[in-house]
């Protein structure tokens, strides 16, 4: 299980210069990111080196922070694995709420970040089915 850091930004430039900023300031490294945007506002979500000290200094710039439990699977980077893993979860009546990309750097494998509702029921499905959890 990885701790996922969610930072309600202001879309507006800079912003993200700023906050990649403060993060390599308290030397967290990030390991996989997804954006998503609105005309004025933004949700950006990350899998980084230390969430709790990440969360800690982007609170005290005056960000709005959350983290959330995710989990990360290693895939083989070929075609269709995606697809496996998806066909996975949803034969085991899973439902994925969003997922974004990593890679795992001792590796060099892709891994798919993945938010579900009940995170240890599924990490146990998901090992059963033969994929690695990271």
């Amino acid at each position: 299980m990885l701790r996922q850091l969610s930072i309600f930004a202001q879309n507006k430039k800079g912003t993200m210069q700023h906050i990649t900023g403060i993060l390599k300031d308290e030397e967290v490294n990030i390991w996989g990111s997804v954006t998503n945007d609105s005309a004025e506002y933004g949700i950006i979500r990350m899998v980084v080196s230390d969430a709790e000290k990440a969360k800690k200094a982007l609170e005290e710039a005056g960000y709005l922070c959350k983290l959330t439990d995710v989990i990360g699977v290693e895939v083989e980077d070929k075609v269709g694995n995606l697809n496996a893993l998806l066909q996975a979860l949803s034969e085991s009546n899973i439902n994925v709420n969003y997922i974004y990309l990593s890679f795992n750097r001792d590796s060099g494998k892709p891994v798919m970040v993945l938010q579900t509702e009940d995170i240890s029921s599924v990490e146990s499905c998901i090992v059963g089915k033969g994929f690695r959890v990271v």
